[in-house]
Formats: C-alpha cells, sequence, structure tokens
C-alpha cells in the first residue's frame, strides 16, 4: 500500500464515528460464540427505518400536502415503471459525475435499486409533506451552485429531484456502487464514509481487481467450501482478532442458502467479505495486493491456488508482509518446518498465519513435552521408536547417526505438515484422544506410528472415536482385536461410521457375502472399509466376473483372500490373470481356490518358478508353487536345499 491509511494493520474494519481520522480507527472485535459466550452485536446489525422498496407513486394526499406542492398530484398519475427508470437513469447521472464511465455509471445504477428507491422516497416524502422549502434552506442549500438552490424545487421533473436528492447525500456514488456487488444498503452507507476518499474510480477497478483475484477461478470452489467446513468444526482454540472476524465471516455465509460451501463463488461471498472487512477497499492494487500475491506464490503457493487461501483467512489480505506475514512465518521455520511445506500448509490450513494458532502449537509442544516417555529416534530423516536401554547394543557407527527428539518435535513435524488442522486443535481434546489409545491398550511405543500415519485422530472427539469402538465391538470383536485393526489402519478410526463404514458392510452384504463371514473378512483385510465402492471395489468385482466367474465364486475369493479387492486391475489382476490363462494355461478355477494368487510378484516369484517348474515338466497346483519359502521350494522341486534364486538364474541362462 502506498500509505499508512491504506495499509492497515491485520484486523481494522472501521467504527461508527466517520469523522475520524482511517489511520487513528482502531480494530473492530467480533467476538465469535465458539469462544465467548455473550458476543457483541454483529457489525451493520443495528436497527434502522427501512426505505426503499418499489418505486411507485402515492395514490393520495391530505388537501394540505396537496396544495403544498403542485407537482406531488402530477407524479400521482406516473406509472411505477416510469419511475424506477427516471430514478435509475438519476443514480447514472450522479455517477457519471463523481467519475465514473458512461458504461459503468449504466451498470452500476442498473443494479443498485434500492439506493435508487431510497432517494425516490425521499423526494416523494418532500412531496407529501410540503418541506422543499426547510430542505432548501437546510440539506438541500448544498447542492445550487454557490450555495443558492438553482430554481424552485417544486417546479422541477421528478429525476431532477432524484438527482439533487443522491447529490446532498454526499457519498461520491460509493453507496450504489456496493449495492450493485450486492452489499445491503444499510451495509453501504456505513462503509462508505470510510473508503469514500479514495475516488469512485479507484474503487470501481478495486472492486473489479479484488473480484478478478478471488474468484477468476471456480476450478477450487468445492474444495474452499469444504476446507471452510473443517477448519471451523476442528477449531477447539481461543480465538484471536483475526480468526474471530473470520469466523464472523463464515457465520454470515452460513446464515444463507449454501453457506460456505458457496465461500468460492463471487456472486454470493463478495458481499459479505467487504462488509466482514471493509478496508479491503482501501488496498492498492500495485502498492500491497499484487506484492502479496507475488509473495504468496514465491514462498510456494501455487497461483490457482492463492484465492483459496485469502478467502479462507480474509486477514492476510489486510496484513503487512514485512511486519505481519514474514514473522509469522519464520515462527514456522524456527519450528523446523520447511518453508516449502508451509506453502502447501497455507494451502491446506490458512490460519497457521494466526496468531493464536502460532500460540496454540507451543502449548502442543509443552503438552508433549511432559509426555517424556515418548523419545523416539531420527536416523536420517526416518522416524522409528527405540527404547533406551537399546542404545547400548548398537555399535558407535549407528549412534552417531541417530538424533533423538521428544514426541514434540519429531511426531508434530510430521503430523502437521498433512494434517495441519490439527494446529487449531486443544491440547485438552489431545488428551482425550491419548487416554482413549491408552485404554484400548495402545503401547506408547505404538502412540507415533499410529498418530503419524493419521494425524487426524488427534482432531477427533471422544463421542467419535468410541463410536467407530463401538461399531467393531458390535461385530464381535474383541478389545484385543480393535486394537490390532487400529495400529494396522488408525485411518478407519478417523472416518464415519454411518457414511463410511457402514455403508461399505451393507454393499458387501448386497452382494451375497454372508454376514457371518464379515468379521473374518474385516479382520484380515481391515483396509476393505475405506475402498471407495463405486471407483474400486465394484470395478474389481465386475472385473472378475466379466472374465468369466461367478457371483459365488467371487464371493468365495473375497472370504479366503479379503485383500484381492484392492489390487489394481491393470496393473496386478489383468496381467497376472492372462499369464495364468496363456502361459501357464491353468483354468479359471485356479484362482478360486487360491486368491492369494494375486498378491504376488508377477517378475519376481510368479514367472521365475513357473519356469524352473516348466524346464523340469512338473505340473503342480498354485498352493504348491506359491505357498512354499524359497528353500522349501528349491528342496522340493530342485533338490537342493539352496536359495531359489540361484537355480532360476541358471535355467534363464539355460
Amino acid at each position: 500500500m502506498a500509505t499508512a491509511a491504506a495499509t492497515p494493520p491485520l484486523l481494522h474494519p472501521p467504527l461508527r464515528k466517520p469523522a475520524a481520522p482511517l489511520h487513528s480507527l482502531p480494530p473492530r472485535t467480533q467476538l465469535h460464540p465458539k469462544t465467548h459466550p455473550n458476543p457483541l452485536p454483529l457489525l451493520f446489525l443495528l436497527p434502522r427505518r427501512r426505505r426503499g422498496g418499489p418505486i411507485a407513486p402515492t395514490a393520495a394526499f391530505s388537501s394540505t400536502s396537496a396544495s403544498a406542492s403542485a407537482s406531488a398530484s402530477a407524479s400521482a398519475s406516473v406509472s411505477p415503471a416510469y419511475d424506477a427508470r427516471e430514478a435509475e437513469t438519476a443514480v447514472a447521472e450522479l455517477l457519471r459525475e463523481s467519475g465514473a464511465s458512461p458504461a459503468d455509471a449504466a451498470a452500476i445504477a442498473a443494479r443498485a435499486p434500492a439506493y435508487a428507491a431510497m432517494l425516490a422516497d425521499g423526494v416523494r416524502e418532500l412531496d407529501e409533506l410540503g418541506l422543499w422549502a426547510s430542505w432548501g434552506s437546510g440539506a438541500g442549500a448544498r447542492v445550487g451552485r454557490g450555495g443558492a438552490v438553482e430554481m424552485e424545487m417544486g417546479r422541477l421533473g421528478f429525476r431532477r429531484k432524484v438527482y439533487l436528492m443522491g447529490r446532498s447525500r454526499r457519498d461520491h456514488g460509493v453507496v450504489p456502487l456496493l449495492e450493485s456487488v450486492g452489499v445491503r444498503l444499510s451495509s453501504a452507507k456505513f462503509i462508505a464514509p470510510y473508503v469514500a476518499a479514495a475516488g469512485l474510480p479507484v474503487l470501481i477497478d478495486r472492486v473489479k481487481f479484488l473480484k478478478e483475484m478471488l474468484f477468476s477461478s471456480s476450478d477450487y470452489a468445492t474444495i474452499i467450501g469444504r476446507n471452510a467446513k473443517r477448519m471451523m468444526i476442528h477449531l477447539s482454540i481461543p480465538a484471536d482478532d483475526a480468526l474471530q472476524s473470520t469466523l464472523s465471516f463464515f457465520e454470515k455465509m452460513e446464515a444463507r442458502y449454501g453457506g460456505v460451501s458457496m465461500l468460492g463463488h463471487g456472486d454470493v461471498s463478495f458481499p459479505y467479505l467487504i462488509e466482514s472487512f471493509p478496508m479491503l477497499l482501501l488496498c492498492s492494487e500495485d502498492n500491497h495486493l499484487k506484492p502479496l500475491i507475488d509473495f504468496l506464490e514465491d514462498i510456494g503457493i501455487p497461483n490457482a491456488r492463492i484465492a483459496s487461501v485469502l478467502l479462507l483467512f480474509p486477514p492476510i489480505i489486510l496484513s503487512d508482509i514485512e511486519n505481519d506475514i514474514k514473522p509469522r512465518i519464520h515462527e514456522w521455520e524456527k519450528a523446523g518446518i520447511e518453508q516449502e511445506h508451509i506453502g502447501r500448509m497455507l494451502v491446506k490450513y490458512p490460519w497457521i498465519l494466526s496468531t493464536g494458532v502460532i500460540e496454540n502449537y507451543r502449548q502442543i509442544l509443552l503438552f508433549f513435552n511432559r509426555k517424556k516417555e515418548l523419545s523416539y529416534y531420527v536416523c536420517r530423516n526416518s522416524l522409528f521408536y527405540l527404547p533406551c536401554p537399546a542404545l547400548c547394543l548398537l555399535s558407535p557407527g549407528v549412534l552417531s547417526q541417530l538424533f533423538c527428539f521428544q514426541i514434540s518435535s519429531a511426531v508434530l513435524g510430521i503430523a502437521v505438515k498433512s494434517w495441519p488442522h490439527i494446529l487449531g486443535c486443544s491440547t485438552k481434546r489431545m488428551n482425550s484422544i491419548l487416554e482413549l489409545f491408552d485404554d484400548l491398550g495402545i503401547s506408547k511405543k505404538m502412540v507415533v506410528p499410529v498418530i503419524t500415519s493419521s494425524p487426524q485422530l488427534l482432531l477427533r472427539k471422544p463421542n467419535e472415536f468410541l463410536q467407530i469402538v463401538f461399531f467393531f465391538n458390535e461385530m464381535g470383536y474383541d478389545k484385543e482385536t480393535v486394537r490390532k485393526i487400529l495400529c494396522r489402519s488408525p485411518e478407519i478410526f478417523a472416518s464415519n461410521v454411518e457414511n463410511t463404514l457402514k455403508k461399505k458392510i451393507d454393499f458387501l452384504v448386497d452382494f451375497g457375502v454372508s454376514k457371518p463371514h464379515l468379521p473374518r473378512i474385516i479382520r484380515k483385510y481391515p483396509e476393505i472399509l475405506l475402498l471407495d465402492i463405486n471407483h474400486t471395489l465394484l470395478p474389481r468385482m465386475n472385473y472378475l466376473l466379466e472374465v468369466g466367474l461367478s457371483k459365488k465364486d467371487v464371493r468365495s475369493m473375497i472370504f479366503r483372500f479379503s485383500p484381492l479387492l484392492g489390487y489394481s486391475i491393470e496393473l496386478v489382476m489383468k496381467p497376472k490373470l492372462e499369464f495364468l490363462l496363456r502361459t501357464m494355461k491353468k483354468p479359471l478355477k485356479t484362482v478360486v481356490e487360491y486368491p492369494r494368487y494375486f498378491s504376488y510378484s508377477l517378475e519376481g516369484k510368479i514367472k521365475p518358478r513357473f519356469l524352473v517348474l516348466q524346464n523340469r515338466n512338473i505340473d503342480c497346483s498354485l498352493t504348491d508353487m506359491l505357498a512354499k519359502n524359497d528353500e522349501l521350494f528349491a528342496e522340493e522341486y530342485l533338490g537342493t536345499g539352496g536359495l531359489l534364486q540361484k537355480p532360476i538364474q541358471s535355467s534363464k541362462g539355460s
């Protein structure tokens, strides 16, 4: 921004004292009900007398009013449509006089009917009450050149009266401009005094630039709305001023049709954005907005995703790059987060630039530092658990490559890179989840792999986590089995029972899988509960049916080897099945009897062993061919106790 007035700190919305200089306005704090049970009234919701509505003439007057204004009775015969057109024309004239181009003036006037109606109502009220004389000596005196009214108001036409009424308001065309982009008239009248000094032409260009910057692409509109909901749901810490204003903005959106899902749609969200952050209109394009975009690109945010970052945390737009944004990025760099990861984190969770979130990270560090028994070691960027007594068994060379980290620095560094939303989670909620881990028998040794695999588990509410536990209990699993499932596939415990887990169960049952068989299928391959029905499960089942297997065959294969449904059709199923049928000349039924065949490497195990058997004219089942380890296979089919690798190489060479 070019001046101090155009470069407000992180939050500088206007107060209700238009006479105060812009640079002296303190920040507005809108307390959010999530963190403050008795919030202050939201801005722009003060009761006001509503004016406007359809621009139509009044049908009857009192005898006193009729005699006071000769034009009032004449206007009663004019059609409402004519009045509306006349008022719109007058507003367009006001806009042109304030510097708008004829095209912009016409477009803005056409989209500001409430403003035109307000002026028309004022004209009609003065006509009815015969108060033009007093208006002319007061507010109306300002509109005449040299301080005098040019002619008797009662003799002027309707459009001229509307024009003069508009000039008397001295908003310089800013109010109709704001209404034209969707801002409520009451809000527009409140905002106008603080931004009018920039000039109407500048504000018109700035509005266009902001809309282009924030809404030029709709590719990520759905993602923006989904992330906004997730950020709101998972926030469980006190919000600072920047977060408060953002949450209030989201709440305004949430109260409208479509809610925050429409955040990426400019026609819907831009008016509420301006109402919540009116000082955006004071941000210079060349001195602030364009440098901000360049800076965000420099730290690794793709240009197409910058709008997402700014809409999810609009105070960034009002922030000074050198004094606000860079110091906060430096805080994360000091915490061990590389700048390239900071850019990715900003795309997922722009609130990392909030002072409240930065402070919460320090609290999380203190929380995990108190759990000193959770110490882990990093060797060449690989995280693993190592009890301290075991260190004496390591050689000095290995010890020199180990660096001890508390769970705070090692685990959190990994977790926040993939799920930065946990930075807005309170330590109280985190502790409740860790206590549930302990109740299930998750050892301290396994906590870190679980958290690093699914950091979003730290965001779960206890009742949400327990719903998953109860789901498995109802299937007949004991505590030990549930613990094993959690350690093997922690993502399951971050899913939804109704929308994810039960849907997979219902799908398998509808396909014909017997309910008594489900516990065994899931125990052997719990990841099946995370596979997408339409993109993974159904296509694989259909492929097996298309190659000639019956539904009964497929159900049998799923029961025998449930990981089958997780294999790629093109990369695994198809090439291995073609090799079985065309090269090995085995019947299709063999994979029904031994579906684990699909789990073996085609190049590393299936082909080499088949070549060995083919060279010796040995015909055996898939089970005998593949189930044995290399030593047993070599001993039985090669007559040697050596490893299979050497005979295979010799057979290939012969």
